[in-house]
This record gives C-alpha cells, structure tokens and sequence, in this order.
C-alpha cells in the first residue's frame, strides 16, 4: 500500500498525465534511471462499461490510447444501446465494471442513493480534479449517499445547448447584429418582425417523444431568471411547476412562442413541425426564419452543402437578468468509480483531465470540461466555438427534465408544456397536470 501512495505521488507530481501525442512523461529524478514507476500497474485490466458504441466507441479508445501504452493499463470499454437495463443488472447483481460512464447523472443518482458508487473524496487527488472544473461540474458531481454526499465522478465529453444559429450570409446581407445582451436579442427580433419575418423558426414534433424541445427552452428560462438553487429544487421535485419562479421562466418562453408572428408557424407550426425540420425555413431563399436554439447536433439536419463560419454561425443565448450570470445548459458524460485498486484511482485521477479526450477532441465530436483543455486542440469550427461558450460559462446545469423521474421529465412534462403551446389546455392546467404526477 505504501508503495502505492508513493508511485501516485511521483504520477501526480511529474503531471504525467498531461503528457499528450504518446510523449513519455519526464524520468522522476528520485528515482534510478531505468526504473518503470508503472511497474505496479503495467499487464492490469480496468474495465468499463457506458453506451458509446460504434463511432463513439472508437474515438473513446483512441483518447485513451497514449494512456494506455504509457501505463500499461488496458481499459476494456464495453459500449451498448441498451447500456441503463444491463447496467443496472450489473450493478444490482454485485458484477458492476471498475468504472462506469453515465450519458446523465440521473441514473447514477440512483445507485448512489443505494451505496454502490465509490466516494471519490479520499480516493484521487481532490484538490487537482477540483482546480480542473468550475465549480458547477462539481456542484452536479455531487450526490447523496446513503453516508451522506459524496463525489460521485468525473465529467469526461459533454455538449452545450444554449446556442441560437443562423443564416450567417443572409444575416450578414439583412444588416443585422450578432446581440450579446437579452435587450439587444429583443431590439434583433423587432426588427425582423418589422422587415416582415417572423424571427424564430421552432418544430418540438418529435413521435412519442414530442415536447421535448420544448422543455429545453423552459430549462434556459430557468437558468436565467432563477437561481441554481432554485433550479436545483425544481428537478429534484422541490419547487413545485405551479410556482412564481417556474411560471416566470414559462412566461419568458412564451413571449417568444406565443406572440404573433414571433415563431414561422405560430404556435401550430411548432407543434406539427418535426425539430429537426424546423431549421430550414433558414436557409430558404429568402429565409422565412432567421433564429433557432438547439445544441450543437443540429447542424446534422442543416444543407448537407452548407459550411460552417460560412453559411451558417451561431451565439451564445444571453442572459435574461444578468444578476444569473453566463449560464449554460449542457449534456454529457460522468464517469464513476465502483472498485478500488490501484490501477483504477489511476484511470479516473487520469479522466479528470482534458488529455484524457484531447484526441476526441481533435477528431470532432467531443468538448472537453476540463480547465486544462486548449481551444487549440479542437479542428471543427463548431466543436471549438461550442467549447468558448461552455469555458466561458459562470455555471452550467444539466438537461433538467432527464433529471426528472421519466414519468415527468420523459412524460407529462413533454405533453403538458406541447398542449399548452397549441392552446388545447391553459398553462395553469398544463403545471396542475405535471405536479400531478409527479411519483410520491
């Protein structure tokens, strides 16, 4: 065990793990040249287990390669599209991986309330994975136990949501202003409106999944016209949806949606029109919309002969009441830790850092959280823009309805807020509905 504490210690000291491009770390000068600090670890196993498969799959073990070869620790990822019913088989079966990465925190909430995830406090080096993140990743890494909180991983890939894109050569050609200010956002869309066009272009039609695109707009409201604590309470159930704070964050969507001419469509043209379709009307000739918030996955139903920075660009959607900062609404991946050894403190002390998908990130498809990461590291236009928002979050906040029991967050509250948008039922019926059924 001492000789343990002693190779982490040397590993941590040298910053080995921010060695990159398969470079081998400095020789510690404490040490006899020739002497493998790895030497404890090389030929051992830590296995994983997650729903990257695929492509995914692929650019996850290529991140992780140089590791690998410079430690000797293979990581055995095990990917599947049914990844959270053979999880929980795992886990509850007492066969659960060394490691395992959760798209959402939700479902590892679940096994943390049960005991079976590992407190990282005490297990890595805290002050190094603290100092890597702003303080939100960690506020989300945070999980009740049944020995109270815990820190219950690590964030490794995650994605960005609070984006609004647009026509950029259109946009450009009509004289208009990228806004950096809600007020300058509002001055943007009456002049479009006064043009002639409607400024948004909205579709939350998606099969039984319709609504959700909706609740993506309630969850920026609520990050920008309440605080995190309040947002906080309103996922776990706390802060009913027939509250002030819910109501107003309602409301601030609803003067976009609902008012005349504000979205292409009107409110029956958000509820028929499949999201992915939405963005378009675009990049018609002339557009027939100018704006329209989604993540940064968007961009695969866009012209498949549009280019980014060229075509097509996006901002940041500003903040409603500054006193909340740059929030950011965010998707992505927590690593959590279910055996102790060695080689496994290694691995997560190790995807704390931003070299651990530094080779993603220059293949496209993954935005590092980490401090440490490097804008000059991304090679997609889009990826590193994404990235600058996130950096330059002050907080950033989980999709708050995959949060939710499904019966909310994947149910009444993607049917309530679709029937409040067409008018079939009163927004003081739709939030009666959705606090009606929340689970006891």
């Amino acid at each position: 065990m001492k000789k343990y504490f002693l190779m982490l210690l040397i590993l941590i000291s040298t910053s080995v793990f921010l060695a990159a491009g398969g470079q081998q770390p400095m020789e510690d000068e404490t040490k006899p040249m020739g002497d493998d600090m790895y030497a404890d670890v090389r030929g051992t196993v830590v296995t994983m287990a997650g729903p990257f498969t695929d492509n995914d799959a692929v650019k996850f073990n290529e991140s992780v390669k140089a590791f690998e070869e410079m430690t000797g620790i293979d990581i055995q990822y095990e990917g599947s599209k049914e990844f959270e019913a053979s999880i929980s088989i795992r886990v509850e079966g007492g066969n659960p991986p060394d490691i395992v990465d959760f798209p959402q925190p939700g479902l590892l909430k679940t096994f943390v309330k049960k005991g079976f995830v590992l407190d990282l406090n005490g297990i890595l080096d805290m002050e190094k994975v603290k100092s890597n993140y702003i303080q939100s990743w960690l506020d989300m890494a945070t999980m009740e136990s049944p020995d109270g909180e815990i820190m219950a991983g690590v964030w490794g890939r995650v994605n960005g949501k609070s984006l609004v894109w647009y026509n950029k050569k259109e946009f450009d050609a009509a004289g208009y202003k990228v806004p950096t200010t809600w007020e300058e956002l509002e001055e943007l869309q009456e002049m479009i409106l006064a043009d002639g066009d409607s400024p948004w272009a909205v579709g939350i039609e998606s099969g039984a999944a319709t609504g959700w695109a909706a609740t993506d707009w309630v969850e920026e409201m609520m990050l920008r016209t309440t605080s995190l604590e309040n947002y906080d309470r309103w996922v776990a159930g706390e802060l009913k949806f027939d509250s002030p704070e819910v109501r107003r964050a309602i409301k601030a969507m609803a003067d976009i949606w609902l008012k005349e001419g504000m979205v292409y469509g009107g409110p029956t043209g958000i509820v028929t029109t499949f999201f992915g379709d939405a963005p378009k009307v675009m990049f018609e000739e002339p557009p027939k919309a100018w704006l329209h918030k989604q993540g940064n996955f968007i961009t695969s139903f866009f012209p498949d002969n549009a280019v980014a920075g060229e075509d097509y660009d996006f901002f940041y959607l500003p903040s409603v009441d500054t006193a909340y900062g740059r929030p950011v609404l965010v998707a992505g991946d927590i690593y959590a830790m279910f055996n102790d050894r060695p080689e496994v403190r290694m691995v997560m002390q190790f995807f704390a850092t931003g070299d651990s998908v530094k080779e993603w990130v220059k293949v496209g498809g993954a935005i590092s959280p980490h401090k440490d990461a490097e804008l000059s590291w991304y090679s997609n236009l889009v990826d590193k823009k994404v990235a600058e928002v996130i950096q330059n979050a002050t907080s950033v906040r989980f999709d708050g309805s995959d949060l939710m029991p499904g019966a909310v967050g994947a149910g009444s509250f993607w049917k309530e807020m679709t029937a409040y948008v067409s008018g079939s039922k009163t927004l003081d019926e739709a939030l009666k509905a959705i606090d009606d059924s929340w689970p006891e």
